[in-house]
């Protein structure tokens, strides 16, 4: 790791920023005006923002809030997910209690603790549902439970899935989970330290710095199988890697405003550029992100850790440099579906965890176009959401929990 990095140990959101990132602002490289949009005055930006008639709408204040999202079936509630280890629940917009609390699992602080929650899509029926955290010893684990009432889970139903050792470093845990399908996608971090020097994210026979990919229901006396079609199975590597070459893909996301899924990953970067890797989800089969070949569209130059060009990598279609506003961790979003939201359809909302600023821009397979400002910001932004109603929140690690709306 590069001796550039910031100590911000005065508050959570500034430990956790130094982790996530963890740079300070880095001179950018010649080639930057190829990886940003053309910059807009604040005055421009402003305006822009006004037309599409957005704005944020506090829902409530929460302790460390790191996601939020719905359940199937489930339309009047909403799930907020605390990184020391509890979720909170919503019912009607009012706050309804903790539905689950796994705090005596957890291991807090920094990047660890309780990441993400996802649902599987019979939720109604099957009342499962998975959560992503690390446990004392720091591994990355996804456990299973059932909920026992509309608003309340199960402790007892509890379920481990998989566990991935992970005790080296701390940081560099990834944290994301969703499902497509009957399937669950989870993005792994390299192990942490800088630059990953056991070049993790390129070893096929390791799961950190990767993009897996399970079937996560019990079945055969095993705690979760895998799919035939993975693109590893019956060849050398790890039969749950979907994808390799991840840095901290800490926050992703599928988009399927498409005729095929596609998927949006936000890998954070190292001391120079954070990046938005967007390609169908078919391509993401065996795909290799890059790193630490690559840092955004830059040759990633390191006398200690560097790996040469593997090939065939997929590039990222978009990447800002840490000169950016003070920018540092890239926070990944969603392409807007709400309705509501009509002069955000069809583009993918991000942040930067740092900057603070909410953006927008028009993702495309091969680049992307139209980044800029939304006019609004959120202090030390963690990650965004979806309800049952494509609705769009996003939450600040400093409490509040927000949700976008027509202005």
């Amino acid at each position: 790791m590069r001796s550039r990095k910031a100590s911000r140990a005065s508050t959570a959101a500034a430990v956790l920023a130094v982790a996530l990132t963890l740079a300070l602002p880095a001179c950018g490289s010649a080639n930057d005006q190829e990886q940003t949009a053309q910059p807009r005055s604040p005055r421009t930006e402003a305006a822009a923002s006004a037309k599409k008639g957005v704005a944020l709408r506090q829902i409530g204040s929460f302790d460390s809030p790191v996601g939020v999202t719905g359940a199937p079936g489930f339309p009047e509630l909403l799930f907020v997910v605390e990184q020391e280890g509890q979720i909170q629940v919503l019912k009607g917009g009012k706050r309804a209690g903790a539905f689950l609390d796994i705090r005596s699992l957890v291991d807090y602080g920094g990047e660890r603790g309780l990441l993400s929650l996802a649902f599987a899509p019979d939720y109604a029926q099957s009342k499962r549902f998975y959560v992503y955290y690390t446990d004392g010893s720091g591994a990355i684990r996804v456990d299973e439970f059932r909920r026992r009432s509309a608003t309340r889970a199960a402790f007892g139903s509890r379920r481990p899935v998989i566990t991935i050792p992970h005790s080296e470093n701390a940081n560099h845990n990834g944290g994301d989970l969703h499902f497509l399908g009957n399937l669950l996608f989870f993005g792994t971090g390299d192990g942490g330290s800088g630059g990953d020097p056991p070049n993790n994210a390129q070893n096929k026979d390791v799961l950190l710095g990767k993009l897996l990919r399970i079937d996560p229901r019990a079945r055969g006396g095993k705690p979760y199988s895998v799919p035939s079609s993975n693109p590893f199975v019956g060849k050398a590597g790890r039969d749950e890697i979907y994808s390799t070459g991840l840095r901290n893909p800490f926050r992703f996301s599928f988009d399927t405003t498409h005729g095929q899924p596609r998927i949006a990953i936000g890998d954070v970067g190292q001391n120079q550029f954070e990046e938005l890797d967007y390609t169908t989800v078919a391509r993401a089969k065996g795909a290799n992100f890059g790193w630490d070949a690559f840092e955004g569209f830059d040759k990633y130059e390191d006398e200690s850790s560097g790996t040469p060009d593997p090939g065939g990598t997929v590039k990222p279609i978009f990447a800002y440099p840490h000169s950016r506003g003070g920018s540092c961790s890239i926070i990944g979003g969603y392409v807007v579906q709400d309705p509501r939201l009509s002069g955000l359809r069809g583009r993918y909302v991000y942040a930067d965890l740092c900057e603070g600023q909410l953006r927008s821009l028009v993702p495309h397979l091969k680049r992307a176009n139209g980044d800029r400002r939304l006019g609004l910001s959120v202090s030390s932004p963690t990650s965004f959401g979806e309800d049952q109603r494509q609705r769009l929140y996003v939450t600040s690690l400093e409490g509040p929990v927000y949700r976008l709306i027509p202005r």
